[in-house]
């Protein structure tokens, strides 16, 4: 597997706009649960083209796309610094993988990749959230290491979410 950078400031490709909304559909069960999109049964290319625009008009937000035989299998948005200044870890925003790729190993392996990136940075844990009605993502997080280390509602719409942290130096 491999991380791209998708570009900021620049046009999304077609024929990359069609996969990544090709994933995002395939992701329908944790939209539905999300509420990013007006219907997670009918995700279209212009909502995920915005989504991800918006997304990296934020400083210091990188959208990494995974590929495995040239094919985008999942997709990662981290975020260099919180806007909390009492926070000092980068965190992981989301983290999808193509619904017909899943148990394959691709969202271990995306995690292990991006966690490698903030320890290169000279990181030394990650935080993300999961929202509190999503136990099969809380299950998946615990399973590689985080640890919840609190509650609270997200900054964007306000959904009740616990917060995860790992350490990335082996140390707590």
């Amino acid at each position: 597997m491999i991380l791209e950078a998708l570009a900021p400031g620049h046009d999304i490709p077609v024929a990359l706009l069609t996969e990544l909304t090709s994933l995002y559909a395939s992701q329908h069960e944790f939209f539905s649960l999300s509420g990013d999109f007006p219907d997670a049964h009918d995700i279209r290319p212009e909502q995920v083209a915005a989504a991800l625009t918006e997304e990296m008009a934020h400083p210091g937000v990188e959208v990494l796309l995974a590929r495995s035989a040239e094919l985008v299998v999942g997709v990662a948005i981290t975020l260099a610094h919180h806007p909390d200044p009492t926070d000092p870890d980068p965190w992981i925003g989301l983290l999808i993988v193509d619904a017909r790729e899943q148990r394959k190993g691709y969202g271990r392996e995306l995690v292990a990749l991006v966690e490698e990136r903030f320890r290169r940075a000279g990181r030394e844990a990650a935080r993300l959230a999961v929202l509190d009605n999503n136990p099969r993502g809380l299950a998946f997080w615990t399973a590689l290491g985080y640890e919840t280390i609190g509650h609270r509602e997200d900054r964007q719409l306000g959904r009740p979410c616990a917060v995860l942290r790992k350490a990335l130096n082996g140390r707590t």
